[in-house]
């Protein structure tokens, strides 16, 4: 697969590069792609809810009325979950929702999303460029030249500039990442990739493909 690069103006500069088919170019596991991000989103969650069950409640414990003539349903405990202010019934504790994942799902299930990615012809390369100092509106100007301000990008760098990610962080719609950085959930939560030109070529490495 063979991209054309484009300056931050939005114009091509004459330049390709070439994306690697077997990282770009296969078809879409989409079961692994699930499983990768359900472990994503189960990994954030902080699993601190929790309720109080019967016997965490503080309260009388004396028997309401007697067990029997009174015509109604016999009841216990004040602290019954059948009463406002009382226990709840299974309810939630303390948990971890992590889970495993090996390597090499992973490694497919960000190929699948990449391939996917490219399929829709939503990866776009641009230049490598730098910010002096941060500037959102610098960032939403070059969003602008390639046409993506209204959508939900993905700025995939080789390195990590700290401007630049100071840029766009005020952005609702704009996310920086790092190639060894990236994850499922990322590439596929992105309406469009803009690659770096120096970080297309690390795809190679990060993945271990060779052609």
């Amino acid at each position: 697969m063979e991209l054309s690069v484009l300056n931050i103006e939005g114009k091509e500069t004459g330049r390709t590069v070439k994306l690697n088919d077997k990282i770009f170019g296969i078809e879409p596991n989409s079961h692994v792609v699930w499983l990768d991000v359900k472990q994503y989103l189960a990994n954030q969650r902080q699993g601190t809810h929790d309720s109080k069950e019967k016997s965490m409640l503080s309260g009388s414990t004396r028997k309401l009325h007697k067990q029997k003539g009174g015509g109604g349903a016999r009841i216990g405990s004040i602290k019954s979950p059948l009463f406002p202010g009382g226990a709840r019934v299974f309810g939630p504790h303390p948990r971890d929702y992590h889970f495993k994942l090996n390597k090499k799902m992973k490694r497919l299930a960000r190929m699948s999303a990449l391939s996917a990615k490219a399929a829709e012809q939503s990866i776009t390369v641009i230049e490598k460029f730098d910010f002096e100092a941060p500037k959102t509106k610098q960032y939403i100007q070059i969003l602008k030249n390639v046409n993506l301000f209204d959508k939900k990008t993905l700025l995939v760098l080789n390195e990590l500039d700290n401007n630049v990610l100071l840029s766009s962080r005020n952005i609702p719609k704009a996310k920086v990442a790092r190639v060894c950085d990236l994850n499922t959930y990322d590439i596929l939560n992105a309406q469009h990739l803009l690659i770096s030109e120096p970080a297309a070529s690390k795809f190679d490495e990060l993945f271990s493909v060779n052609e």
